[in-house]
């Protein structure tokens, strides 16, 4: 049976909704949490987890089980073949997560959910909410199944393309790069399940990141991405683009799929009663995996809001979430951007790039730096 109230209604069952709706248990607040999908995602989608995320999510008692399951990593690099242009190591950060966590979407989520059902917490699957109303004390959401339910707040973290960001009014301009990218998850031989590796190869960007169960993430920059990605083809993209010493070899393709990059930002995050988070508010170029990491971020400091706003009538909270939250999202999206621009120059003066990257990258100053920027933590 549907609820009919709650203090809060979450729309969308992804990291960042199961998140919100973790923490808002864990306040003390009622929460109900609806998805139009049958089950939870499959593939694995998002697969990094940075130490600033790890740190917020610690008091929720999902940090452990998410390292637990992860694959720890301590260096990045940028390289071009078997050349380290930049070396990046996280083990040093003043963290107590000194590491980027490999950990697919998937996992996470079941971890989130999990820990959300001992709360005594579940998600209503499938419902489509496709209504809002609002009222000077609260509001309804109305499901595809004609239920109404109501309640004090609604957080919209339907995606992207968020039906609830629509429905009250707020915008999310920005563009779309006129950039394909493939995204292949493979098991190969001879690849390195040590570092994450960002390939500036003259034939174009590759990123080749080690998975838990013994995979590899494949990601590149290509002017036609195919729709389903075989093994040929991803035997290609290492062979072009990729480290040359072990003569890495492509044994399966376990998953593909293809992407293009949109960089946008809601003009607000709150429209009264109704509340943005993650992709709903903010979407951008993949580099250096700041996505998910960002959104589970949003997740934390709006369930805090939110529960002044319930405990003690205090409004202030929602406010300053939807503007600090939005300057980070603008930092992150200027980073990522930069990143990806710099890895799909023009081909004639890739080589000079990364020239130039070769020599920045013996200084211990950019390397700590461009840590520090990754694992959400700049100003320590």
């Amino acid at each position: 049976m549907t609820p009919q109230s709650a203090e809060v209604v979450v729309v969308g069952a992804g990291p960042v909704g199961l998140a919100v709706a973790v923490e808002l248990r864990l306040h003390g607040h009622s929460v109900v949490v609806v998805d139009k999908q049958a089950e939870g995602a499959n593939t694995s989608r998002a697969a990094v987890i940075h130490a600033r995320t790890l740190e917020l999510l610690e008091p929720s008692g999902v940090s452990k089980r998410l390292v637990d399951e992860g694959l720890k990593l301590d260096d990045f690099t940028i390289r071009d073949g078997d050349r380290r242009l930049v070396p990046v190591r996280f083990s040093d950060l003043p963290t107590a997560y000194p590491f980027t966590l490999m950990l697919p979407q998937s996992q996470t989520e079941q971890i989130l959910l999990e820990r959300l059902q001992e709360l005594g917490g579940a998600v209503l699957r499938p419902y489509v909410a496709d209504g809002v109303t609002q009222t000077a004390d609260g509001a309804e959401v109305t499901l595809n199944t004609g239920d109404v339910i109501k309640a004090q707040y609604v957080v919209a973290a339907d995606g992207m393309n968020s039906t609830i960001r629509d429905l009250v009014g707020l915008q999310m301009p920005g563009d779309t790069l006129q950039l394909s990218f493939s995204l292949v998850d493979i098991r190969a031989e001879g690849l390195s399940a040590d570092e994450i590796s960002l390939s500036f190869s003259t034939a174009g960007l590759l990123v080749i990141a080690p998975l838990p169960d013994g995979s590899f993430r494949l990601v590149a920059s290509v002017d036609s991405a195919p729709e389903h990605p075989d093994l040929a083809y991803a035997q290609q993209l290492i062979t072009a683009r990729g480290p040359r010493k072990n003569s890495p070899k492509v044994t399966e393709v376990v998953w593909g799929s293809r992407f293009r990059i949109h960089e946008r930002v809601a003009d607000n995050y709150r429209a009264g009663r109704v509340l943005l988070a993650g992709d709903a508010a903010h979407t951008h170029s993949p580099a250096g995996g700041q996505g998910m990491n960002l959104g589970l971020r949003d997740a934390v400091a709006l369930a805090d809001a939110l529960s002044a706003a319930l405990t003690l009538g205090d409004e202030a909270g929602l406010d300053l979430y939807a503007r600090n939250s939005r300057v980070e999202a603008l930092r992150v999206i200027a980073v990522a951007h930069r990143l990806t621009r710099l890895a799909n120059l023009p081909r004639p003066v890739r080589p000079l790039r990364n020239a130039v990257l070769g020599l920045a990258g013996r200084l211990g100053r950019t390397q700590n730096n461009l840590a520090k920027q990754l694992a959400g933590i700049p100003d320590r």
